[in-house]
């Protein structure tokens, strides 16, 4: 190796010079372990992450539903009349629409108090746009009257609503995925008698330690 005369110390010192650093790759072995583990940690997060996703459509189609009740529901007490809400696979614009069980899209309408009224259109929501494979089990109408509460009308006014008696415990809608699997977390949304528009979860009881829960059946 050559040596070099250091000027900064003076003449007749000699100085080695430093050893060049050379780089360093990955080897190809190094290479196939790492994508190995990632596969394998990728194959490890799928299941959990199709999960959330399928549970988060679910969560999301009865945000929307629990939102349109609750709509048609302060409509009716605003406006001092009733108010019907209806399922629709058509895209509601105006009272044109038909109201169908398992319907992908939510409106609310006034309910006609004479023959010659015409139902007018307050609000529409989308139910299933990014909720692909939901289902919703339940009433396609419900009518809510002056007061907010429920109410029986077999002609609310909109092509194929009926809104039939509640129950003693109001009405009832699960929300599942059509194609249920394991780690699936179905929700529900209740409507009281008196008007009162919850989500819960029917996989667990309502109490004070579980305020989430759906009400025991009677």
């Amino acid at each position: 190796m050559p040596l070099f005369l250091d000027c900064e110390k003076g003449a007749g010192v000699l100085m080695q010079p430093a050893p060049v650093q050379r780089q360093r790759g990955f080897t190809l072995v190094e290479l196939i372990v790492t994508v190995a583990i990632m596969a394998i940690l990728a194959a490890l997060a799928t299941p959990s992450m199709i999960g959330w996703v399928r549970n988060n459509k679910m969560r999301t189609v009865s945000d929307s539903l629990q939102n349109g009740l609750r709509l048609a529901q302060t409509e009716a007490t605003r406006r001092n009349r009733q108010i019907v809400f209806s399922l629709t696979n058509d895209k509601p614009t105006s009272s044109t629409y038909t109201a169908v069980a398992n319907g992908s899209n939510w409106a609310v309408n006034t309910v006609t108090l004479m023959t010659a009224e015409t139902s007018a259109f307050v609000e529409a929501g989308i139910l299933r746009d990014v909720g692909s494979n939901v289902t919703i089990s339940g009433p396609k109408s419900i009518c809510f009257n002056s007061l907010g509460r429920l109410v029986p009308n077999p002609s609310p006014g909109v092509a194929g609503a009926v809104c039939d008696p509640p129950s003693a415990a109001g009405y009832s809608s699960a929300i599942q995925m059509s194609d249920v699997v394991e780690g699936d977390r179905p929700l529900r949304v209740t409507v009281a008698l008196g008007g009162q528009v919850r989500l819960c979860d029917p996989a667990r009881t309502l109490s004070a330690s579980q305020p989430d829960g759906c009400p025991a059946a009677p």
